[in-house]
């Protein structure tokens, strides 16, 4: 049987992460609803603190999501997740995101996600097959090919 999954990220600003995953993958930043947010905090069973301020919205602090506009054929989004975690990255991450732009791509869009935050790790072929390994913002690795 197949199952339905979401990707989860941990971090530690899930906001920023998401919104700069939403760009580099051409998804959208999951909408929040703020007057339930606040409903929440206002009956008790959330606390202020548990929110914050991201770009002029209320959020719920712990997370973000993004997701493509086409669900899958279940109808579930295709989604991830970013969790807010309270220790940094420190070691290489045990699976990433590949990101399929392209030979005839690969240097331009590693280009554009240097500029908005993405470091370059290293270029590695195999056979027929080439890819960019790079970092994201927070440090996660994922590559280009």
């Amino acid at each position: 049987m197949a199952y339905d999954f979401q990707v989860t990220v941990d971090c530690s600003d899930p906001h920023t992460l998401a919104a700069w995953w939403a760009e580099t993958l051409g998804w959208e930043v999951e909408p929040v609803d703020e007057s339930f947010i606040r409903d929440m905090v206002a009956k008790g069973y959330a606390t202020e603190d548990q929110t914050r301020v991201f770009e002029g919205r209320l959020v719920w602090r712990v997370g973000a999501g993004i997701r493509h506009e086409d669900p899958l054929p279940s109808g579930k989004p295709r989604r991830m997740l970013f969790n807010l975690v309270p220790e940094p990255k420190t070691v290489k991450n045990r699976m990433h995101i590949d990101i399929w732009v392209g030979a005839d791509q690969r240097d331009r869009v590693r280009g554009e996600l240097e500029a908005r935050g993405a470091k370059f790790v290293h270029s590695e072929q195999q056979g027929p097959h080439s890819w960019i390994t790079m970092t994201d913002p927070e440090g996660n690795e994922f590559c280009i090919s």
